[in-house]
């Protein structure tokens, strides 16, 4: 564990439960062994990608050369969701999930990824694979916030809605304390090379606007808005004993099932196409668990409820990466 941890008494809340989904899905499948059939990649979903990816830089072209404040308007009201549903076509990408094929994968993640601005890909490739096999890990599970982070923001309203605003910075920073974990490889340094060609050529093209439409997009779909509230909504405990909650709102149909997070846990293999066929399969295992409606309203309670905190989610002994 790391020192952090033990000097902030944090390894007070430290749980020694086992993580609930391998069992879930061991149950799943022997009462509906149809399930197996669900399993496996969606080719689709590069078609999907495309869509989106053209979309995105057509509205960067259209408010390239628009006022600051038409730039950010837009980013927030549109752009955000088109960010998050990258984000969301990036993740089947990371689960190998769009192709049969590994490395087809590991490309179609970069390529998904480069309307974001950030060369994100290959290490949420990597962290988020962790984030499955170690879930709720102090140290190796880049979900759960740093201790220093749980001491600054503790339960302030104001200081919650900073720590939202600034996730994508404070997330980028948590793989450092993962001591043993390559940070860098050859598949990082093409991602990183192919972004740094990709956002030259928006600039070059489009213009500075369009750029940072681009990254504002992406800043609010992660942060200070209805959109961030999913980070809050996947693993904050909102019923004791409930370590991953689901969103049904009206918005996943925009951002491919994104919000269906306990069925994707329970199911990894499972592409977002199927999700919501393993939720009508496995109604009964899935109508007991809280779930959330809405996102705006989770953020307000999130942000005005001193109950809440970033210490509000199981926590686990930190284990050694075989």
């Amino acid at each position: 564990m790391s020192q952090d941890y033990n000097e902030t008494g944090i390894d007070e809340r430290l749980q020694q439960s086992p993580e609930p989904h391998r069992a879930r899905r061991r149950e799943l499948l022997k009462a509906f062994p149809q399930l197996r059939q669900l399993i496996g990649p969606d080719p689709r979903t590069a078609c999907w990608i495309a869509l989106v990816w053209i979309m995105q830089i057509g509205i960067a072209f259209g408010v390239a050369a628009q006022p600051w404040w038409a730039i950010a308007g837009a980013a927030y009201a549109i752009g955000a969701i088109a960010a998050l549903a990258l984000w969301a076509l990036l993740h089947e990408a990371s689960h190998d999930l769009v192709f049969r094929s590994t490395i087809a994968n590991h490309w179609t993640g970069i390529v998904a990824s480069l309307p974001l601005v950030i060369p994100v890909a290959e290490p949420f490739r990597k962290y988020h694979r962790l984030h499955h096999r170690y879930q709720g890990d102090a140290v190796l599970d880049a979900d759960v916030a740093s201790a220093w982070e749980c001491r600054l923001v503790r339960n302030s309203p104001l200081r919650k809605a900073l720590w939202l605003a600034a996730f994508p910075l404070l997330q980028s920073l948590r793989p450092a304390r993962m001591k043993g974990i390559d940070l860098f490889d050859h598949r990082a340094a093409a991602n990183v090379a192919l972004q740094l060609a990709f956002d030259a050529v928006i600039v070059w093209w489009l213009g500075w606007g369009a750029l940072a439409y681009l990254l504002l997009s992406n800043l609010f779909a992660l942060g200070l808005h209805p959109l961030g509230a999913r980070w809050i909504q996947e693993h904050f405990e909102m019923r004791p004993g409930q370590e991953t909650y689901s969103y049904y709102g009206p918005l996943n149909r925009l951002v491919f099932n994104a919000g269906m997070h306990v069925e994707h846990h329970d199911m990894p293999q499972i592409a977002w196409s199927r999700l919501p066929q393993l939720r009508k399969i496995a109604d009964r295992h899935y109508a007991e668990l809280y779930s959330h409606r809405s996102w705006t309203q989770l953020l307000l309670r999130f942000l005005l409820d001193p109950s809440i905190t970033l210490e509000s989610r199981t926590i686990r002994q930190t284990r050694h990466v075989s």
